[in-house]
């Protein structure tokens, strides 16, 4: 082949491959269970400074809210992944939907209960003492029922409905109210001037995972590739979050819900830092995300033994651990 022709062939080839189509990164859509905020940073800052594009996905995110039904769409098939938690995915293996945790975002459930800081109060315990203690139904069958059981005094004449209204647990001194650690203590200190004073649930011994990365079991049969990099890619975000540069991610959050403000952006970040919400346990040392059976069944005996679950359901079929405690982001802990 004389060297005409040769050029000729080369540029014939380039040609040839520029129209071939360029392979399009994965889309997966992704259901929070609120509005946006900074307890959902890490999957915002994946989005924004190309994560999950580095990962070959087309990530989008799928607002939660008083309306929303990601779960549903999840079952369905309409979402791919959903943020969710560990008593949800119980009940799910009883009503045999096909849906599973693959990675637990919070080591610790933020859930406190929170007190004036001069009602004598010292320790967790000494909430038995309480006259009245505010808290939704969800926390009184779950959280309550366990306290109940393990500390003396607690009963149930001392339940009153919480409506997320916090004006009647400011008004009685004496008084207990359910929250969320990044939440409800801020907007009470802003409204009052007081701290109050906080009990995390966690730390008392009632402990499941939290903010969990849930997706169809036939997802994880059939593209396990997939999740593995959708997990990956958000625990790299959420190291990036904490850690790095999360100005673009606290943008778009605003952007998505106009009513978060930067203090209360700040006020999250801070105290999923102090309380090791995502770090505590086995994810010091095997990154965020990381679940493991010892886990898993301790917060499955304590639950099963109060009766909030029905004890003779296969609790393993809620979770896999095959995608995480693999060290994926650590080197980014500053």
């Amino acid at each position: 082949m004389n060297q005409f022709n040769k050029i000729l062939a080369a540029s014939l080839l380039a040609a040839a491959g520029s129209t071939l189509p360029a392979f399009a990164n994965d889309a997966v859509s992704f259901g929070t269970n609120w509005l946006a905020e900074a307890e959902h940073g890490g999957y915002y800052q994946a989005v924004v400074d190309g994560t999950y594009k580095k990962y070959g996905l087309d990530v989008t995110i799928v607002q939660g809210g008083p309306q929303a039904a990601n779960e549903a769409l999840l079952i369905a098939g309409k979402i791919q992944f959903y943020m969710g938690g560990t008593l949800s995915l119980f009940d799910a293996v009883k009503q045999s939907i096909p849906v599973v945790n693959v990675a637990a975002i919070f080591q610790k459930d933020p859930q406190v209960l929170l007190a004036h800081p001069d009602a004598g109060y010292a320790k967790f315990a000494d909430l038995a003492n309480a006259p009245t203690i505010f808290m939704g139904k969800d926390v009184f069958v779950t959280d309550f029922a366990w306290m109940k059981s393990k500390f003396p005094g607690f009963k149930d004449e001392q339940y009153k409905p919480y409506t997320f209204n916090p004006a009647p647990f400011i008004a009685d001194p004496k008084s207990v109210q359910q929250g969320y650690l990044t939440s409800e203590p801020f907007a009470i200190e802003k409204q009052t001037g007081w701290k109050p004073k906080v009990f995390l649930l966690a730390d008392e011994g009632f402990n499941p995972y939290s903010t969990t990365i849930e997706t169809q079991t036939t997802l994880v049969d059939s593209n396990p590739d997939l999740v593995q990099r959708f997990v990956d890619a958000s625990i790299i975000g959420w190291y990036n979050y904490l850690y790095g540069d999360n100005k673009a991610a606290n943008e778009q959050i605003k952007k998505d819900n106009p009513d978060m403000t930067d203090d209360q952006i700040a006020f999250t970040i801070g105290k999923l830092k102090e309380y090791h919400i995502l770090d505590d346990g086995e994810a010091k040392t095997k990154g965020i995300g990381c679940m493991t059976d010892d886990r898993y069944k301790s917060f499955f005996d304590t639950v099963a033994a109060i009766k909030v679950v029905d004890p003779s359901i296969d609790y393993k079929k809620a979770y896999t651990t095959k995608f995480v405690c693999k060290g994926v982001g650590l080197d980014l802990v500053k």
